[in-house]
Formats: C-alpha cells, structure tokens, sequence
C-alpha cells in the first residue's frame, strides 16, 4: 500500500455527479460507490444460497469498478453505455485505464493486476456477482436522480433519464433482493438510512478540501481493510468479515451525527455514553432488516474494533496476533478490529494529510497527522506482517 494509491482514493471525493444538473446538493464519486456497496450487501444477502454468489467477487468487483470511475468519470453515462457495447472500443478503454493506473496498483501484487484487468473481458458480464452489483450500481443511481428531479422538474433530459432508469429497474427483477427493494418500504428504509450519511461531513468544524462524508469514509476503510486482510493472508470469511465491518463500523453515526475523537475524550465516561446511545438506537436500524442478518450487522457496528472469533457457536474476543496463528480459518468467523482500527486511522490520517497539501491550515488537522503518524511510525503493528509505520513514512 503506497501513498500515491490512497490519495488517488480520495480523489473520487473531489469528482462530482450530475454536474450539468441543477444540484440542491453535492453528490460526489465517493458517496456513490460507498452507496452501491451498501446496497450491494443488501441485494446479496438474498442470493447468498445461489451456488455461484461469493462476497469476493462482490467485493473485488466493486473495488475494479470504482478505480476504473476514478479514471473514466467524465464520460458521460449515455457515453459510456455506447462504448460498453462495442467489445473493441470498451477493450481499448480498459486497456488505457490500465495503463493509468499501473504505477499506482502495481505494489498490490501481479495478482491483483491481473484480477483488475481479467474483470473487465466481455466474456465476464453475466453471472450473479456481476448482476448485483449492476443493480446496485443501478439503484444508486436512481437514488440519486429523485433528488435531482425535484430540483429539475421540467429539465433538460428528465423524462428519458427517468424512463430509462425505470427500464433498468423492470431488468433487475430476476434479483431476489431488487424486488424485495420495491415491495417492501422497511429495505428502501434501510438503503435511505445509508445514504443519508452522504450528507454528514466529517471534521464538519473545520474546513476542508477534498470534503469528505461518513459514508464516503466507510468505505476507504472497508477498501483499506480488504487489502490489508489479503496481504496478511486472512482466510475467506476474515476478508468479508473486514470488509464489511469496515464499510459499516459507523453506521450508528446516522442516529448521532459523526462526533469527532477530542469532544467524546473531553468528558469522562462521553464516549461510552455515546457508544451506549448508538447501540440502544440501532434498534431502528434492525426493523428495517430481515431478523436473521441481525447477529452480522451487530458485529459490523458494535465494538468494531474488537478482534473477535467465534468457538463453538460462542463469540470470543482474541487479538489478531491469535487470528493469524491459531484462528485464521473461515469456520472460525474471526474478524479483526485491530486492523479496522489501523485502516480507520490511515483513513483520517489522509483525510487530514490532504487538506493540508491544498492549503488548509488548521491546528485540528495538523494535531491529527501529527498524532497518528507519531502513534504508528517505526512501528510494527501487531496485524500480522503488516507494518504500517512503512505507510505512514511513505507521506514524509
């Protein structure tokens, strides 16, 4: 993981959607793919007994398709359907794309590459993953084009983007999940829930460049904690554990606006308190959602940075030191907190790093690198192999 890649992450926060519309709000590159795979969890609970659905799939799936926006974001959508229909023209595409991105993916591995460029063949477009994560990518779309509709009632290609966003709806009924998304107002509740955090900007006190929301936060840190898992070697289910944990850790944050870390240390007990609140306000959040995902979506959200396994049907709490020598098997469900915590902390760190290279001079953002620099370089985390002090030292 080099420094050139995070920031390139961040980039997406600057790219903004629907720019030659009339906007009451930002709607950003970030927010959209951190949406898509909120939703994409959602409508992949509901295959999950099809033979040929793998969260792996979804998850890498959805990283490929969000660097290959970072590249691509200018096109416009019509544009970039009429490429995506002549095999030669979508290949040359991806090829450039490639190239683009190859100084700055290529210290993940020959194998991550060829995965990147593999995921884009023509020949690679239909099965389950690649459908849900389609209708995923749909459906964040559309959610988005109710806002700008109300602010362009009578605008200039309203009624054929919503006619075909429609006939994109009626393609995805197939999906188990989509149609539940229609049916049932509690799941559209749910998908609501997650993307007002699009809406909460972090560090709001402070002014910044590139903005960041919650929910773009969430999911650089489920990014960062899938990759760092993959380079620890986790097993299967630890990399979705990581993941997923990762893309929902702040959750809860919807129910208390995002806090920052010095107003709950400011009080003695504030945090827990609030930690108590969240919990005791997620109860909404679990009407919304089927019962039998609840015991999932409680480990994503409380106590997420917590390393924690699961012996004989009973959760356990271990370090990941313990995971990667004793417990680094799918049959153990095992989940690191720690290394969320890590990728939560880097998340912050380039948040703050960035807004200082484009000029902004605030003591938050100077005590915030400061203090996670100072707290993790020359310094071998206890993640497995992973020393994150090489990351931090990469930003000197």
């Amino acid at each position: 993981m080099r420094k050139a890649l995070l920031l390139r992450f961040l980039d997406a926060a600057n790219m903004q959607r629907w720019n030659d519309k009339i906007r009451p709000v930002e709607l950003t590159e970030l927010d959209k793919q951190a949406h898509k795979m909120t939703i994409a969890y959602l409508l992949g609970k509901f295959e999950e007994s099809n033979d040929k659905f793998d969260w792996i799939e979804i998850i890498e799936g959805g990283l490929f398709e969000f660097l290959q926006r970072l590249v691509v974001t200018d096109l416009k959508p019509q544009i970039f359907r009429k490429i995506k229909q002549d095999q030669a023209s979508y290949r040359e595409l991806n090829q450039w794309v490639f190239k683009e991105l190859e100084s700055i993916i290529s210290p993940l591995g020959e194998e991550f590459c060829k995965k990147f460029k593999g995921y884009f063949s023509p020949d690679r477009t239909d099965n389950i993953n690649r459908k849900i994560l389609n209708a995923a990518h749909f459906y964040a779309t559309k959610w988005e084009f109710n806002i700008i509709e109300h602010a362009n009632p009578k605008g200039y290609e309203i009624d054929d983007i919503k006619k075909n966003l429609q006939m994109e709806q009626e393609k995805n009924y197939g999906l188990k999940g989509m149609v539940q998304l229609v049916m049932y107002d509690k799941l559209r509740n749910f998908v609501d829930l997650c993307g007002q955090l699009r809406f909460q900007i972090r560090w709001g006190h402070v002014y910044r460049t590139p903005k960041t929301s919650v929910l773009g936060h969430m999911l650089i840190v489920a990014i960062l904690s899938y990759l760092f898992t993959i380079e620890i070697k986790g097993c299967k289910r630890r990399c979705i554990n990581n993941y997923f944990t990762g893309l929902f850790h702040d959750l809860p944050e919807v129910l208390t606006r995002d806090i920052i870390s010095p107003v709950k240390r400011s009080v003695k007990g504030l945090s827990r308190l609030i930690k108590q609140y969240e919990m005791e306000q997620m109860k909404e959040v679990y009407s919304m959602i089927p019962s039998e995902w609840h015991d999932e979506i409680r480990m994503f959200t409380a106590d997420e940075f917590t390393s924690i396994v699961k012996i004989n049907n009973k959760t356990e709490k271990v370090t990941s030191t313990d995971i990667s020598a004793r417990f680094n098997k799918d049959e153990f469900n095992p989940r690191d907190g720690e290394l969320i915590k890590v990728a939560d902390d880097l998340a912050a760190f380039i948040e703050a790093y960035s807004a200082m290279k484009n000029g902004i001079k605030s003591p938050d953002m100077d005590d915030a690198t400061n203090s996670l620099r100072g707290k993790y370089q020359k310094q071998r985390s206890s993640v497995g192999s992973l020393n994150i002090g090489e990351i931090y030292a990469d930003f000197d």
